[in-house]
């Protein structure tokens, strides 16, 4: 897959991004804004696991995100199973030199518009810790809608927070 944006490019990992990957990743700015199985520090060994399985699933559903010919960010598709199989969740990140450029914004609604297509979705949702309201920006500027505010949902970095939980259906 390959979507090219004004901004940047939405295209497979490639083995080769290993470098950029860690670069980019290692930045305590970017992990507190994530789950903790990205971890920080992050080293290039976890950048080179992260894309051997990347490069290797088939259907692909985690995509770099590539700026002047670097691996700046990812975006990725998690498909429910059972009865939750018409629906996805999607998670994304980038380096903070690249935010607030309006990238995200752009890259999320691209991103969903070919997963629906791609994938017989009905819905796509998303989830953001209360302390980052600069993805629940990104969301909204891409068209979901916010959904709940879920109390307590999560411990990150030693702290109990609420989550916003945001969707988009077809």
């Amino acid at each position: 897959m390959e979507l090219k944006l004004a901004r940047c490019t939405v295209r497979d990992w490639r083995r080769d991004d290993a470098e950029s990957v860690t670069k980019h990743a290692n930045n305590r700015h970017v992990s507190a804004t994530l789950r903790d199985r990205f971890p920080y520090p992050y080293t290039i060994e976890n950048a080179k696991k992260f894309l051997e399985v990347s490069v290797a699933k088939q259907p692909r559903k985690n995509f770099c995100i590539e700026i002047d010919g670097m691996a700046v960010g990812g975006i990725g598709l998690s498909i429910g199973e059972d009865v939750h199989r018409h629906t996805a969740e999607i998670g994304y990140w980038l380096g903070e030199e690249f935010w607030g450029r309006g990238v995200m914004s752009e890259v999320v609604s691209a991103f969903v518009n070919y997963c629906f297509k791609e994938f017989s979705l009905n819905r796509i949702s998303a989830h953001t810790y209360v302390s980052n309201p600069a993805s629940a920006r990104v969301l909204e500027k891409a068209g979901f809608v916010l959904e709940g505010r879920l109390r307590n949902h999560v411990v990150k970095d030693g702290k109990v927070l609420d989550s916003l939980l945001y969707a988009k259906t077809m």
